[in-house]
């Protein structure tokens, strides 16, 4: 039996169709398979390298890992990707020679951040800190390590506040595989006081709302709920709500 040219073009099309499509589909799960998963406590704690000597207090909140519950998600949109952050949220304290201390929160295995934090007269200021990111695009691996300088130092808290008070606050830096300079800034508003339940402990706490716009060599947003003990100089609590929302290009 003979096929006609047309038939076994018409063969050959399907073939092309129906391995086109497979591909697609293919590329289509690994694009929207996140490499990203939770930090897990153990984790965490075998990469803690404590300060030693010294003892906590008001002003030097303890050493330790501690246990955050939250989610969150961030995207690219060029190209459109995005990945999850939480449920489980382990972050850090870490003490510096010099009075001031490292606190670090593991979004996912693909997401990190550190801040440095200060206690100064006009009360908890932040100098800076790191975020690594790391993207899974199929074809490639990306990752990069930003590095931030707040001058002048940003206020986190304020000795004194009521409900509506506002700032601004801005921090320049630079990030791996990127040439220039990334500057981040944006209103820092404190929302008010409330209660959370930790544990099953009832714990007043301070809440802000940071929003952030970045410019130069990286643009996007960024948007974060930050809950805080109400002693001036103390850590976050170890339980917040909401991880932080990126939106980058």
């Amino acid at each position: 039996m003979q096929v006609r040219p047309h038939r076994r073009l018409f063969v050959i099309l399907g073939v092309v169709a129906v391995v086109l499509v497979g591909g697609g589909v293919t590329l289509w799960v690994l694009w929207h398979r996140s490499s990203a998963r939770p930090v897990t406590r153990a984790e965490a704690i075998r990469r803690f390298h404590p300060l030693q000597g010294g003892n906590g207090g008001p002003a030097r909140p303890a050493q330790g890992v501690y246990a955050y519950r939250g989610t969150g998600r961030e995207a690219l949109s060029v190209p459109p990707k995005s990945q999850a952050q939480g449920p489980t949220i382990p972050a850090t304290v870490t003490w510096r020679a010099d009075g001031c201390r490292v606190f670090r929160v593991d979004y996912s295995t693909n997401h990190w951040q550190t801040w440095n934090y200060c206690p100064r007269a006009e009360g908890l200021v932040e100098l800076g800190g790191q975020t690594f990111q790391h993207w899974d695009l199929v074809f490639t691996q990306v990752r990069s390590t930003s590095t931030f300088t707040c001058d002048p130092p940003s206020v986190a808290i304020r000795p004194v506040m009521r409900a509506g008070d506002e700032w601004q606050q801005s921090c320049s830096g630079s990030s791996t595989g990127t040439k220039g300079t990334v500057t981040s800034q944006g209103p820092y508003r404190f929302v008010g006081e409330e209660t959370m339940t930790i544990g099953s402990q009832p714990v007043r706490a301070f809440r802000f709302h940071q929003s952030r716009t970045l410019t130069g060599a990286q643009q996007g947003t960024q948007t974060a709920d930050r809950p805080c003990a109400p002693t001036a100089w103390s850590a976050p609590s170890p339980t917040p709500r909401r991880a932080p929302s990126r939106s980058l290009t």
